[in-house]
């Protein structure tokens, strides 16, 4: 285990996270990081950070993911900075009161909410987009007034090992403490008290977690996952519906939990989607895929096991080649597995992409409703009454229509689960309230006290409250 925190002053009895949370939560007693001019300065100084060390999350992420430096630009480091910018754009805006209407029977007065932090909160990352899940909660959690434990995940050790090194550098270490390890210091840090709990990951994991915040009554934002599917209607174009299927599902070597789980999609039509999904992946990574610097590999040799294991009496179409010792996995394409295989119970996480293939498109909103609600769902059609029946007649955390995760690109929107996908969301605004605690305040005048609410009552008084309320 190592441990990035601040000079502690605790009994040596004490476990050395023990210390590290409770000297957090005696910083948030001062009250400092409520202050706007120290919420400004961490933002500017993960921008700054995240500028400065660009070479080196870069290079950690190529060794833990394999990720090419587009990649790891556009899904971790741009966002990073894109958050953190439009997060000082409006924070002062979000910081503000809340007005609300205040009824006749509590005037003179007035109502508002005043966004308070809720304290010392604890972040834990996910290994798929391993800077990123870490820096987009603080984000939100210092713009909110927090302070933060960060728990980098452990199945990513070079980018764990350089937000340990970095964020010291950078950061406020009496506010914002980082702590790395695996289930042994996960499971300390879960035993302490917090105010808040951020969870990125697998369902498994958030049974945990959302377990052990209920001995504190402590509230969680739970970023989960699960079969997220993708629709293609038999009015969709084609070649630019496949081109965004690829995109989306073979970014990060389909390690993503917004990634599309499996397809959808008329008999009819389904050759046709297959090849010019066939088409785009030689488009994208050429003829010798392994060979292409821009295609990732598995995290580690467990999960490449468990994606393999997937693909056990399977009739793959596309692709299967594999190196165990690179992580290589190809994009691979496995038309109309059996339902009960694990292929389509689990979650896949991976370059693996059913295509189930149906009598008729009119199937695809009962298929996708028998199923636990997913974090995302994605449709591409250009029939308007189409597209309002799976918006209207289904449920999941974020929908696209006609593209792949491009929600996650406008800080406007919020993101997150529902059901067995999680719970709470965050992002711009939306990351700002789930660190904050809306305090409820109606401020009164001394003046016109009226004392129908008073004792001793009578039936007159009685029926003017009954108007007035």
């Amino acid at each position: 285990m190592s441990v990035v925190s601040i000079p502690v002053s605790e009994s040596q009895t004490a476990s050395p996270i023990a210390v590290i949370v409770n000297d957090l939560r005696d910083s948030f007693s001062t009250g400092y990081t409520k202050d706007y001019g120290w919420r400004v300065e961490q933002l500017k100084k993960i921008i700054q950070m995240t500028e400065e060390q660009q070479d080196k999350i870069i290079a950690a992420l190529k060794a833990d993911l394999g990720k090419c430096k587009s990649e790891s630009w556009t899904s971790e480091i741009g966002f990073i900075i894109g958050d953190a910018k439009h997060t000082l754009k409006y924070l002062k805006k979000w910081m503000k009161p809340r007005k609300v209407s205040t009824p006749v029977a509590a005037q003179p007065g007035k109502s508002y909410q005043l966004p308070e932090p809720l304290g010392t909160a604890l972040i834990i990352g996910a290994w798929n987009y391993p800077f990123q899940l870490v820096f987009a909660p603080l984000i939100a959690a210092v713009a909110a007034g927090n302070c933060a434990v960060l728990k980098p995940s452990e199945l990513a050790p070079e980018v764990s090992k350089l937000i340990a090194d970095i964020v010291p550098q950078y950061l406020d270490s009496n506010a914002i403490a980082v702590v790395e390890g695996a289930v042994d210091e996960t499971t300390e840090l879960l035993n302490q008290q917090f105010d808040h709990i951020f969870y990125t990951g697998g369902e498994v994991v958030g049974k945990i977690v959302m377990r052990a915040a209920s001995e504190h009554l402590t509230p969680v934002t739970l970023e989960l996952g699960g079969k997220s599917p993708c629709i293609v209607e038999n009015s969709a174009d084609i070649d630019v519906t496949a081109a965004r299927i690829v995109w989306s599902k073979w970014m990060n070597a389909g390690q993503t939990c917004v990634a599309p789980d499996y397809i959808l999609v008329e008999k009819s039509m389904s050759s046709e989607l297959i090849a010019a999904i066939q088409a785009k992946l030689k488009t994208f990574y050429g003829e010798n895929i392994q060979a292409n610097p821009d295609y990732g590999r598995i995290i580690n040799g467990r999960h490449f096991d468990r994606l393999v294991s997937y693909l056990e009496d399977q009739n793959v179409i596309v692709g299967g080649e594999k190196d165990k010792e690179s992580r290589f996995l190809s994009p691979t394409i496995v038309l109309d597995p059996d339902l009960q295989s694990p292929l389509m119970q689990q979650e896949i996480f991976g370059p693996i992409l059913p295509v189930i293939t149906l009598d008729s498109i009119k199937e695809a909103i009962p298929f996708v409703n028998k199923r636990p609600k997913p974090l995302a769902l994605y449709v591409y059609t250009n029939d308007s009454n189409y597209e309002e029946k799976v918006l209207t007649q289904t449920s999941a955390g974020n929908t696209c229509v006609n593209d792949g995760f491009m929600f996650m690109v406008n800080p406007d929107l919020p993101f997150g689960g529902v059901g067995n996908s999680g719970m709470g969301n965050y992002h711009g605004k939306f990351g700002f309230d789930t660190f904050s605690h809306l305090k409820t305040v109606m401020k009164r005048s001394f003046k016109f006290d009226v004392s129908l609410r008073y004792p001793p009552f009578s039936t007159m008084k009685l029926a003017i409250l009954k108007k007035l309320l």
